[in-house]
């Protein structure tokens, strides 16, 4: 019997463009002078690797990661956002945080959400759709701005302040996550305005 047809899904708030770029050029003018250290097999061989920066239109907010799923679940997960889409008010960017922490992989900026609405989605959509990590794991909202290849560590971790900036987002989205060797596409299969309660 052949096997059903999954796809990488995960649940996300996208940042406005403006802020988009802002944080795209922040990481492009932070990350200019931090030189990466190759693996040990490339110890002594002077080789210096950039962190790989991502493109303005794939930053966003994970809110839940939801894995492989039967391909057929999309409509009905879909719909399930707008079961859950209230609005979570106004959110700032904090500062940059590798992470990891011991063993970095990316470079994000923190999320504050004065008001605890964005964990409270994250703790219901976890819920509603059976997701394992959202019940062990503490929520840490972020927005990831480059990434690393396996074995790479930066060499400096020190970085100018992240910009001040606020923003408010206004919808949910259900992504399908493409992996290819050159990064990650990610396409939208479903939404949801964020509304009052």
């Amino acid at each position: 019997m052949p096997r059903a047809a999954t796809a990488r899904l995960f649940v996300a708030i996208d940042p406005p463009p403006r802020a988009r770029e802002a944080l795209c050029a922040w990481a492009r003018e932070a990350l200019g002078p931090v030189r990466s250290r190759g693996s040990a097999s490339e110890k002594g061989s002077g080789a210096v690797r950039p962190l790989r920066l991502l493109a303005p239109e794939l930053l966003h907010v994970t809110i839940c990661f939801l894995g492989s799923r039967p391909v057929e679940e999309i409509g009905a997960i879909g719909d399930l956002l707008g079961e859950h889409a209230t609005a979570v008010g106004e959110l700032s960017v904090g500062a940059p945080l590798w992470l990891p922490p011991r063993r970095p992989r990316a470079l994000a900026v923190e999320l504050h959400e004065p008001t605890g609405e964005l964990a409270r989605l994250h703790d219901a959509l976890g819920a509603a759709l059976a997701v394992e990590e959202a019940r062990h794991r503490r929520f840490r909202p972020h927005i990831t701005l480059a990434r690393m290849r396996e074995g790479v560590a930066p060499r400096a971790r020190e970085l100018p302040p992240t910009p001040q900036m606020e923003f408010t987002p206004t919808e949910l989205v259900l992504y399908r996550s493409w992996l290819s060797p050159e990064g990650a596409e990610y396409e939208a299969v479903g939404s949801a305005t964020l509304v009052p309660e």
